[in-house]
């Protein structure tokens, strides 16, 4: 399938919110669309919105063309189907643009025609399962976060329907949909929004004895995507959605990295020369410097963009699974409550700061008061001479975020004219074409002066509104009197009318038809690993030809007397420690390799054929 090159194609920028306020700072920063949970079946437990609320701000969002995706992407059990089917109605009703479901069975209900998109959890990875879920009725895909450019451009000549992929933010260290470390190891099941994040845990590298290997450390953990300078690769790749990651994080977070990418792509944009365009309307002032690397991140990587990271790069971030921060400063001495330091940024009073520790682990402390070069904590603490300060929480920007930081504004011209005597007109013409006429009787009066310029004036009052006036085209006579108020009146009534012809022009999409004659993307039948977990997701696959075999783990009683792989991952370890089972560097580390942490062990195998590494759940663990 080829995508039609005769109109430029919308890039939409996708971003994460907690809730509905965070949502409407994300549209406000530059977000083309926004992603948020509804009261169930979010694979964000912690983050939940009533319908009502999603109501109100899909209004909000609409006015800027903007879009709101609600997170359906949980496993639904067949006791929940029903309330999965009502509540999908609720959100249809209230004008959510689509749906980003994982359960097929949603495929399968009594539902309205709402959109769908398929998760990041539908692990899509290759060019046969897109066209599966596109040839399914998915209207966007989500893809896999693991693969290259060159895996996604072959996703994109295959498909017809835009494609999503993740930018910014945290990574799992298991392909999305197919991790079942925290419900084996603690009940908690990531597929139903409880993920206990196994991966971030501190855990011992050892032997298959036993024998330590290395120091304690978060092998498991990756360091955060950032590809805030390689959209415009994944454009020319077949990209159309570029989303952040983050529906936990906060609305100083949201802001911050929105603004930077929503500017990215502005650029993108004007230097496409017409081949791209963006998804929403507005222009965006902002009143903040964005700085992706002032916001949460365990450092950075592209992961897999460009295959496998070469030079040294790493991955991982084996020291912390947390915030570090940015390198503010060295210490050059410390007495009791009182440190010394050379900084190489500006310190304030209420930074949290933090620092690496004799024994390796990270220490964090608050800047109490700065005098000078010394630094006041409210304890003492021993820290070596050249230790480096890294900065986790910056109070000034933390103050800058308490107030309003952007702005958005639908651009329109204004054109005043008379219509007879007795009468005028406001034309209003809005960036997207759209136009609005609203007209008033005036009691005409000579003006001792010309009037065009207080006219402007008055007709630019529109700060209640999402507008601003850019052209004014003043075709009444310039030494007619029109009074101010009278302009306002007419002002307010042309605005009303344009905001009318906005909502009844804006365009929904509705779910896709779904093809009878489906090209299977498996060929053996699925297992625990392909989360089918109720009745309706299995008739949805046998009806395309796909045996079901066994149900996801959390719909059925798994065996405890068997292994079980609980990750598949492309990051691998022994790449990453620089022992790597096809170099001369293999014989560095022992085969095979165990992760101890407090109760829990898992072993490492690796498949190399496909440069994978699957963590698995020994049978001697299932009691734990």
């Amino acid at each position: 399938m080829q995508r039609s090159n005769d109109k430029p194609r919308k890039l939409e920028l996708l971003a994460p919110a907690k809730d509905c306020e965070i949502a409407r700072e994300a549209i406000i920063h530059g977000a083309d669309a926004v992603y948020i949970g509804a009261d169930a079946f979010g694979a964000r437990a912690a983050a939940t919105n009533s319908t009502a609320d999603i109501a109100r701000l899909v209004d909000f969002a609409h006015a800027y063309n903007a879009r709101i995706y609600v997170t359906l992407n949980t496993l639904i059990y067949d006791s929940e189907l029903a309330q999965a089917e009502r509540l999908i109605r609720d959100i249809y009703r209230a004008g959510v643009d689509a749906l980003i479901v994982q359960d097929m069975s949603v495929l399968r209900m009594d539902i309205p025609p709402i959109a769908l998109h398929a998760s990041t959890q539908c692990d899509t990875r290759t060019p046969d399962k897109a066209r599966f879920l596109e040839d399914c009725g998915f209207s966007q895909i989500v893809l896999a976060r693991e693969l290259s450019l060159s895996e996604i451009k072959q996703i994109s000549q295959a498909t017809t329907v835009p494609l999503e992929v993740f930018v910014h933010g945290a990574l799992c260290v298991s392909y999305s949909g197919d991790c079942q470390a925290s419900l084996l190891s603690t009940g908690r099941s990531a597929n139903r929004g409880e993920c206990a994040q196994m991966c971030r845990l501190n855990y011992r590298l050892t032997d298959s004895e036993g024998n330590p290997l290395a120091a304690d450390a978060h092998y498991l953990s990756l360091r955060d995507m950032n590809r805030l300078d390689r959209l415009g690769d994944l454009a020319d790749a077949g990209v159309s959605s570029f989303k952040i990651e983050g529906r936990l994080k906060d609305s100083a977070y949201v802001r911050n990295v929105v603004a930077a990418y929503s500017l990215a792509l502005d650029k993108l944009v004007a230097a496409s020369a017409g081949t791209y365009v963006r998804a929403s309307s507005g222009e965006i002032s902002l009143s903040l410097q964005p700085d992706v690397e002032r916001s949460f991140n365990r450092r950075f990587t592209n992961y897999l963009l460009d295959g496998r990271p070469a030079n040294g790069q790493k991955m991982s971030s084996l020291d912390s699974p947390k915030w570090i921060g940015n390198k503010v400063a060295t210490v050059i001495r410390a007495n009791g409550n009182r440190i010394e330091v050379n900084a190489i940024e500006k310190l304030s009073n209420g930074d949290g700061l933090g620092y690496f520790g004799a024994d390796g682990k990270f220490k964090g402390f608050r800047l109490n008061r700065i005098e000078g070069r010394t630094i006041h904590t409210l304890s003492p603490l021993g820290i070596a001479p050249g230790t480096v300060l890294y900065r986790n929480r910056d109070k000034r920007l933390d103050d800058r975020m308490t107030s309003p930081t952007a702005e958005r504004r639908i651009r329109l011209d204004a054109m005043l004219r008379r219509v007879d005597n007795r009468r005028v007109a406001l034309q209003l013409t809005d960036e997207n074409g759209l136009r609005a006429e609203a007209t008033a009787e005036i009691d005409f009066q000579r003006a001792r002066t010309p009037q065009s310029d207080n006219r402007r004036r008055t007709l630019a009052k529109l700060g209640d509104t999402i507008f601003k006036l850019c052209n004014f085209d003043d075709l009444t006579g310039d030494m007619d009197f029109i009074a101010a108020s009278q302009l306002a009146d007419l002002r307010r009534s042309a605005v009303a009318l344009l905001i009318d012809t906005r909502k009844a022009a804006y365009s929904f999409d509705y779910r896709r038809p779904e093809q009878s004659d489906i090209e299977s993307f498996k060929a053996e039948a699925l297992d625990y690993h392909d989360n089918v977990a109720n009745r309706l997701s299995e008739e949805f696959f046998r009806s395309h030809g796909i045996a079901v075999a066994q149900r996801a783990l959390e719909a059925s009683n798994p065996r405890q007397d068997k292994d079980f792989r609980v990750m598949k991952t492309r990051y691998c370890l022994r790449r990453e420690l620089g022992a790597c089972l096809r170099s001369p560097s293999a014989r560095k580390l022992p085969t095979p390799l165990f992760l101890h942490s407090a109760d829990i062990t898992f072993r490492l195998d690796f498949d190399c054929s496909n440069c994978e590494m699957h963590v698995i759940r020994p049978a001697s663990q299932a009691n734990h």
